[in-house]
């Protein structure tokens, strides 16, 4: 695809970062990313200011605002995956402990507010910086928010295991178990995994109905297909994180 550069900063040029799905007309400007702010932007920016001080580096910091009102954050340097595609069991055992890393930096915190850890709510391929091969770092804070680790680890668990393979409900469920695994998630959480899939299916069906536009129709469909192939398999699911 060919984009053109945007705007420059002191001879600096504005570059494009295309293949973010919620934010439109984020861009990098040297070692920095500038997006547009939002509704979320005041959370997002104590939430990474959070991460910061509790020594979680697999994240952006959050710079401040330009002269124009977006936010700064600093640039990560790596591969950012387009589309979702077959992950190896290293690359999803890498995910499952880094989401465990996210979340613990930010169990009991202020942010938290009454719910056990601040969420991504959106921890798919896309949203990882990978280096070496490796998921390494994440970033899109759009959506985070209070609530259950649970909610994250169902959406890694169909956007990682299930949605990046087809037909093959068996190597699916083995991979939810290395997602499970690397998470560390205990023994007496593992029964809700897979209901919090399917419940974060139906979310998706929800989100997209709410947001019309041209992909939303898809999404909404796509979204249908992978709840009925999970509710399915549930049974081979389930046998694999007993």
């Amino acid at each position: 695809m060919d984009v053109r550069p945007g705007p420059s900063h002191d001879g600096v040029i504005e570059q494009p970062l295309i293949g973010g799905r919620m934010t439109p007309g984020v861009v990098r400007v040297a070692d920095t990313v500038r997006r547009p702010g939002s509704d979320s932007s005041a959370f997002t920016a104590n939430l990474l200011r959070l991460l910061d001080e509790r020594g979680f580096t697999a994240a952006p910091k959050y710079l401040g605002q330009d002269e124009t009102g977006r936010d700064i954050l600093t640039y990560l340097q790596g591969w950012v995956p387009p589309r979702y595609e077959r992950w190896s069991d290293q690359q999803i055992a890498a995910a499952g402990a880094l989401l465990r890393t996210f979340h613990d930096a930010t169990r009991d915190s202020h942010l938290a507010v009454g719910q056990q850890v601040v969420c991504h709510h959106d921890p798919a391929p896309t949203n990882f910086v990978f280096t070496d091969g490796l998921p390494a770092a994440m970033i899109d804070f759009d959506l985070a928010a209070p609530g259950d680790p649970l909610e994250d680890l169902g959406y890694a668990a169909w956007t990682w295991c299930i949605a990046s393979k087809h037909n093959d409900p068996a190597r699916q469920a083995d991979q939810v178990r290395v997602l499970a695994d690397g998470y560390d998630l205990p023994a007496t959480d593992r029964p809700g995994l897979i209901p919090a899939v399917l419940s974060r299916l139906l979310q998706n069906v929800d989100f997209w109905t709410q947001r019309p536009c041209p992909e939303a129709a898809e999404r909404i469909a796509w979204s249908h297909r992978e709840h009925a192939f999970t509710t399915a398999n549930r049974h081979i699911f389930e046998a694999a994180l007993a």
